[in-house]
Parts: structure tokens; sequence; C-alpha cells
């Protein structure tokens, strides 16, 4: 679905992406892991061409899209789901949803799905995103995401900071989209757990770079330890 080839991204003089070559299989769900700043969000970031300066190859179904601009990944079918969820606080939970129709393929027009999974959003269309609680201002990021009708969603750190309850909601959301609808969806996550239930493969980062990837089952406790552990 998504094949990255030696791709390299910076930050001024930082260089944040080293050298990373990494698959994206179709309709599963990768884990990007690895401890903070070690390049987890900068891979999101330069799959949706949101870095100032990337080289190297990223293809999306075989086509190349290094060199698109952001707005054209999003309408190739990229939904980019970012840490802090960037809710517009004055805009209604309506208004924030189809926010994302903009950005994708679909027509202008709330995904029956998008309430389905999120009966809260349903019940509160009219409520300012603002005053939402964070977990369901995450539930409100994902549901935006989906008004974009994308084939490939990127998440990052989906749980962070938000109440277990809301976190079952979301896993639920999350296992269901892909295994139901066939969603490929890159997951940056710093809980191993979750990622163990949700994901089929995972990409562990150092520095920048790739140094473990595979099945999910290789993602042994032994190598959470020596990449994750201080």
């Amino acid at each position: 679905m998504l094949k990255l080839t030696a791709v390299n991204s910076y930050y001024g003089r930082s260089h944040a992406l080293q050298d990373v070559s990494l698959d994206i299989p179709a309709g599963q769900v990768t884990a990007i892991l690895g401890r903070n700043g070690m390049g987890k969000t900068t891979l999101l970031r330069t799959l949706m061409g949101s870095m100032v300066r990337s080289t190297g190859a990223i293809e999306l179904e075989g086509r190349a899209i290094g060199g698109l601009a952001t707005h054209l990944r999003a309408r190739s079918g990229i939904a980019y789901v970012p840490q802090g969820r960037e809710i517009i606080a004055d805009f209604s939970v309506r208004q924030n949803i189809l926010m994302g129709c903009f950005a994708g393929r679909g027509p202008v027009a709330i995904p029956p799905l998008a309430l389905e999974l999120f009966p809260y959003l349903a019940a509160n269309l009219d409520r300012p995103g603002g005053v939402l609680s964070g977990g369901q201002q995450q539930q409100l990021a994902i549901a935006r995401a989906l008004a974009a009708h994308p084939r490939v969603m990127l998440l990052d750190e989906p749980n962070e900071g938000i109440q277990p309850s809301v976190v079952e909601e979301i896993e639920a959301a999350i296992v269901r989209l892909n295994r139901e609808f066939g969603m490929t969806m890159v997951l940056v996550e710093q809980n191993i757990d979750f990622a163990r239930r949700v994901a089929s493969r995972f990409a562990m980062f150092e520095k920048g770079a790739v140094v473990e990837s595979g099945a999910i089952d290789r993602l042994t406790d032994e190598v959470v330890d020596r990449h994750m552990t201080f």
C-alpha cells in the first residue's frame, strides 16, 4: 500500500529520519514504536508531505507521491489524525467533521460510519468542539479523518492522555475500521499492549532509523526492553 525507500527528513540542519525503507501492507495496521524523539511523528508528517525538506521515494499503491503537496496526498487517499487532535474549538462537532470532507475525495457530508462508531458525537453534533473532553476530541479527530474517505489513515498516539473507557472505544473503532472495512492504518503508539492487540505488523524506530520490524508476534519483551527501556 505504502512503500518508503531511503527516505530522509530534516528539521533545518537536524537529520530526523535516516534512510528509512519500510513497507506498509494494504489492509493491515502497522504500529510505529519507539521512545520519544526517535522520529515516529516525523514519519507521519513525511508521509503527509508536511516536512520542509525530505528526500527518497514514497509510493502509494505503486504511484510516486513523494513530490506531491500535502493536499494532493490527502486527495490520493491518506488521512492524518495528528497528535494533539487540532480540533477547531469554536466550530461545532458537525463543522469539525465536515472540515475533513474538503481534504478528501468524497461528498461534503458526515459519513454515517463515523456517527455509528462514536455515538457521543452523533448525539452532540451542535456542541462546540472546544467543550469536549480530550477523549471526545480524539473521537472527533478520527471522525473528521473518516470524512475524507481515506484508504490509509495515519494516527499519532490516539490514546495519549485519554481516560480508559474512551481508549476502549477508540480501540474498538480502529479494530473495526481495519478488520471489517479493510482500512490500512499506520499507528504511532507508546502503549505496547495496545499495539499488540490492534496491529499485525510493527516498525521500531531509534534515532530516526528503523531498527526492528516485522510481524507483531516478533515484538517480544526483549525487543521492547532493548529499544524502549531507559
